[in-house]
């Protein structure tokens, strides 16, 4: 059994270059998210999973309906994770297709109840509204439990009086998601043989 005073949280950045603005905001939350929870005396695994790296197994994944490798190992985390930061930059006044992608292999279920801080990225302040009416619903329809406060990072936010303001959000995200993952109960990891049934059941019941 994990330690009950263990939070696993779980960081999924979709930036396209390296480095990326995506990240910085991804690592920035962590931090705040990670600030937050050490404060309230919880101890905290943190990981970060950049979408770019599984860019083909995803495609993969997607046309034969299994992970494999890596991607396989980073699914695994989401599924036992505590809590879950997810940043993405804004195409098209949306997320991004390698975004959307790796939500959409997920197992179904796998978020139910999850806590979310979500992020985004993008050029200019106009597609804020993205986190919105793009984001904040596909996480609805997964059934995750996203934090009030969704944190978009502009251009002109990461300097000057710009940065200021996004330091607070990301203050207020962060915390919000510690809050959250702080009471839930931890997930560990999964038995697949938790709820088997004895084979001599199995057994029993065919020759009924």
């Amino acid at each position: 059994m994990s330690d009950p005073k263990i939070r696993t949280l779980t960081v999924i950045s979709a930036g396209l270059t390296q480095p990326s603005s995506s990240r910085l905001l991804a690592d920035r939350l962590a931090a705040a998210t990670e600030d937050a929870l050490v404060a309230q005396g919880v101890e905290v695994d943190v990981a970060v999973v950049e979408l770019r790296d599984h860019a083909h197994a995803l495609v993969d994944n997607m046309l034969t309906g299994f992970p494999s490798g890596a991607l396989r190992s980073a699914t695994e985390r989401v599924a036992v994770s505590d809590g879950l930061i997810a940043v993405t930059p804004i195409f098209n006044a949306s997320y991004s297709g390698l975004y959307k992608s790796f939500f959409d292999v997920l197992e179904p279920g796998t978020l139910d109840g999850v806590p979310v801080l979500m992020g985004a990225t993008g050029g200019t302040a106009r597609h804020s509204l993205a986190l919105d009416h793009a984001v904040r619903p596909m996480f609805a329809y997964l059934r995750a439990a996203v934090v009030p406060t969704a944190v978009y990072a502009a251009s002109e936010d990461w300097a000057g009086a710009g940065d200021q303001g996004l330091a607070q959000r990301i203050a207020r995200g962060g915390g919000e998601l510690a809050a959250a993952v702080a009471v839930r109960e931890s997930v560990g990891p999964v038995d697949p043989f938790a709820n088997s049934v004895p084979f001599e059941e199995l057994l029993t019941r065919q020759t009924q």
